[in-house]
């Protein structure tokens, strides 16, 4: 174990040489160079060619290749790392600041009037803001809806969804949209649905993933074991979504793949749940014609939402510049081209209750954008632990929601394993870090004494 450790870090080492020959110099331009640690989208290069326009004393550049925590840690601390990097979930953001890498900006950005928690969507800070401090600024924020086919509710003569409404409903609609062929072969599901809404069923059926203070599992709790045995109802007892067999027999027959987004626009289902960043990979697709409408409820009327995130390094010699950049993120041009490339929904709300944001010029046809704005109205954080990685956790539920997607195991039985071991991961996670046992212990003390 000790050997592979070390093999991981002189591998990580090594990158970090490699990623400081090729970082930009800048020289003979005049220009400042900063470089963006972020995903491949194509949206990005728009982002930093506007950037990089209304700000020509710098030259900014993405970096998609060293994408990835471990590779951003490591290049940083060896002063090698990125201006910029992106940050998806409070795992991540917790991991950087204890890292000592993500540079703590509550107070340059509020003399340079920006306060990301004043600006933006109430979801998207958790991803920035860490113990009441500011570490960056939200890139983009949103979350889930229902997507629909209307080309086939209209040969099916069903009426077009309308919210709020039940999963109850859904099930009673996506029942008249699914249709066989005389062979039982399905044409087209009521619903697409992805095995990775198991938080928002467990907190709609009035479950939790964790106890209110992070220190113990509760997916062994009844509501989540029903929550999660819903979304196997959905495929083997009401039949209205597909099991991996049937996925994988949609995905061969005309090349569609095995996407949602490309299922939706192939015809191959209804309804699809996702989100307004479906958009992106939509528009390229001549896809039918479409309506959004807002993700359904059970007990709770709730959806996570979120956003991702850009930090500066604590590190980086040009990390006053840096600060540009988030000031840029907060300001009219970056939002509107967030909201018209769909990049999910601009960081900064009021950017979303605008004309051009409902009525997208390029964009006609698009006449359901007040649906992702009004969806944040009842949408919360993402709950997390600070006793155990979101990476572990969904590592330990992803292996057992596979089996439930193969009917090899129910709901409940899965969640129970699930939580016994997300359990016996924190009781080893404090063991190893005193640290982390303080902070254990004074949760149990503050829980023992209410």
């Amino acid at each position: 174990m000790k050997t592979t450790v070390v093999c991981m870090f002189a591998g990580l080492v090594l990158l970090s040489g490699i990623a400081y020959l090729i970082q930009p110099r800048g020289a003979g331009t005049g220009q400042t160079p900063l470089v963006w640690v972020s995903d491949d989208n194509p949206a990005r290069r728009e982002q930093v060619a506007l950037f990089n326009k209304l700000h020509p004393r710098y030259d900014l550049r993405l970096d998609p290749t060293n994408l990835g925590m471990e590779k951003v840690i490591v290049q940083s601390v060896a002063g090698v790392g990125p201006d910029l990097f992106d940050c998806y979930d409070t795992g991540q953001l917790s991991a950087y600041v204890k890292s000592d890498i993500a540079w703590d900006i509550t107070d340059e950005l509020v003399k340079m009037g920006v306060d990301p928690r004043k600006l933006c969507w109430e979801v998207a800070l958790p991803v920035v803001v860490h113990n009441g401090r500011v570490y960056g600024f939200p890139t983009n924020a949103g979350s889930k809806n229902v997507w629909y086919n209307k080309d086939i509710f209209d040969r099916c003569h069903v009426a077009y969804p309308q919210g709020p409404w039940t999963w109850q409903q859904v099930v009673q609609i996506a029942q008249r949209l699914t249709v066989r062929d005389k062979r039982g072969q399905v044409k087209h599901f009521g619903l697409l649905s992805d095995w990775t809404l198991w938080p928002d069923l467990v907190m709609q059926w009035g479950g939790s993933l964790f106890s209110q203070d992070g220190t113990r599992c509760t997916l062994d709790a009844p509501e989540a074991g029903a929550a999660v045995q819903f979304m196997q109802d959905l495929v083997y007892k009401y039949r209205v979504a597909p099991s991996p067999v049937d996925e994988s027999s949609m995905s061969s027959q005309g090349g569609w793949g095995t996407g949602n987004i490309t299922l939706l626009a192939a015809g191959r289902g209804a309804m699809a749940v996702g989100g307004r960043w479906w958009l992106c990979g939509l528009r390229k697709m001549n896809p039918p014609r479409l309506g959004a409408t807002e993700f359904p409820y059970g007990r709770v009327r709730a959806v996570y939402g979120g956003g991702r995130a850009t930090l500066i390094n604590k590190y980086s010699p040009r990390r006053q510049e840096a600060l540009d950049f988030l000031v840029y993120m907060a300001g009219r041009h970056y939002n509107e081209l967030v909201n018209h490339q769909a990049d999910a929904l601009a960081p900064v709300t009021k950017y979303s209750y605008t004309d051009v944001y409902l009525h997208d010029p390029a964009f006609p046809q698009e006449d359901y954008n007040a649906v992702f704005r009004d969806a944040m109205k009842y949408s919360v954080p993402v709950v997390t632990s600070p006793f155990i990685g979101g990476d572990i956790v969904d590592r330990i539920v992803t292996r057992q929601l596979d089996l439930v997607k193969n009917n090899q195991k129910s709901g409940a039985e899965a969640m129970r394993v699930a939580a016994r071991e997300i359990n016996e991961e924190i009781r080893k996670n404090i063991q190893r870090d005193p640290t982390l046992r303080a902070q254990y212990d004074a949760a149990l003390r503050r829980r023992n004494s209410k």
